[in-house]
């Protein structure tokens, strides 16, 4: 039998903060049928490719997404059905001309996300073959190296911290599962010693804790008290990842440091300042440092720090070639965060891992900040063989999926799986 696309619906599901998404199923003529489910991001890039909301003040403040769910049902659907499911270029092609805008604006990213990702999975349930072989072949053995998010500030916290999310990255770990042990190790002691500290333990939308911290340095400090009293060694066997998201602090050409009271600072002065703390704190790799219109800013920034950290562009890129391509030329950073829901489809995500690999070029695999039970990017992180994922804390079920998704994974590629950290020391 010739494996066509027999069916494709959508239907709107809620996310990890209680807002609507989408979810697709794609159904074949054998009777194999999966689905799919989009995230959704908070901080968000001003280039990414459009989520479609309904704007219905009437349903979820305006945030439903039945516009999206119809464009699946109504416009997808009839172009898609009767195509093979293993031809996902030919899949996801076919949906961006039938958008035909630069930033997916008249079916939604998230329409056509879900849809692409949800053939992808019928495709690798139809070839007998794990998502993570299917997507990236027998060579997809290597495992990420998780950042762990542990405390948020900025807008992902109600706290006198001004950078979005401290993590930790287990680089000196053996293995994924010990990786995850040690970062989880962390997390649990962090929670005592803010308890000791009278801080509030309460978690924000990606698990990490949410204390109303004196400054950003102080949320450096208990990291590194946490990482040496779980027994580990900091910049050893647990390095510190920042993700400023320094655009949202971004005010009239000066970064504005105000929940610390550290006042406003030139890129020169941020560059400076995260130099103090890459010697203090064991920080190896930092995101969105600057905002995402500094490309002057950046370039410096890199120049500065790159030899001696990761220097990733999240808002600078939005996982668009476009854009990676002038940060390769400029040499703006030296890695990349890629997010699916940032471009849209499965293949324009692929042309952009493919783009870095080219340049030579880190990339780190992100989930959102409005996620699901969906652990489709833990397969994708290790058929794209990058060697580093975001996924948030070490609570909240959404990402502990994925997290477990990647144990799964380990388990089964056994001998064959390789886990070792992308950033050199």
């Amino acid at each position: 039998m010739s494996l066509k696309i027999e069916s494709i619906r959508a239907i709107e599901i809620l996310d990890s903060r209680g807002n609507p998404t989408l979810r697709a199923f794609v159904t074949l003529n054998n009777g194999i049928t999966a689905s799919a489910s989009v995230p959704s991001g908070a901080s968000t890039g001003e280039n990414e490719a459009c989520e479609l909301r309904d704007n219905d003040n009437k349903r979820y403040d305006g945030k439903g997404v039945l516009k999206a769910v119809s464009n699946v049902n109504k416009i997808i659907a009839p172009r898609i059905i009767g195509m093979d499911p293993g031809r996902q270029v030919e899949i996801d092609r076919t949906m961006i001309d039938l958008d035909g805008t630069p930033n997916k604006t008249k079916l939604g990213a998230n329409a056509i996300l879900g849809v692409s990702m949800a053939a992808a999975r019928t495709a690798s349930i139809a070839a007998n073959l794990p998502l993570y072989a299917y997507l990236g072949g027998p060579g997809a053995v290597r495992i990420p190296v998780p950042m762990m998010n542990i405390l948020n500030g900025g807008k992902h916290a109600d706290n006198s911290v001004d950078l979005q999310e401290f993590m930790v990255m287990p680089v000196g770990a053996p293995s994924f599962a010990e990786g995850l042990r040690y970062c989880a190790e962390v997390f649990h002691t962090l929670k005592k010693i803010l308890k000791k500290k009278g801080y509030a333990t309460a978690v924000g939308d990606e698990g990490g804790f949410a204390p109303d911290l004196k400054s950003n340095d102080e949320a450096c400090e208990v990291i590194v008290e946490a990482i040496q009293k779980a027994g580990y060694k900091p910049g050893k066997d647990i390095g510190i990842a920042l993700d400023p998201a320094a655009s949202s602090f971004f005010e009239k050409g000066a970064y504005n440091l105000s929940k610390s009271g550290q006042g406003k600072k030139t890129s020169v002065e941020m560059t400076a300042l995260y130099k103090t703390w890459i010697d203090k704190y064991h920080v190896i790799s930092i995101e969105d440092g600057l905002a995402e219109n500094d490309w002057d800013g950046f370039r410096e920034h890199t120049a500065a720090l790159g030899s001696r950290i990761q220097i990733v562009g999240d808002d600078l890129y939005v996982t668009n070639t476009k854009f990676i391509a002038r940060g390769i030329a400029e040499k703006s950073t030296n890695a990349v965060l890629i997010k699916l829901n940032q471009i849209g489809s499965v293949t324009e995500t692929v042309e952009a891992i493919h783009l870095c690999r080219k340049a030579g070029w880190g990339f780190v695999i992100s989930h959102r900040s409005g996620e699901t039970e969906d652990a489709f990017m833990a397969d994708f992180a290790v058929a794209m063989g990058g060697g580093q994922i975001k996924s948030g804390s070490a609570c909240r079920s959404e990402r502990i999926a994925k997290y477990n998704r990647l144990l799964e994974i380990e388990a089964e590629l056994g001998k064959a799986a390789v886990f070792e950290s992308p950033i050199r020391q």
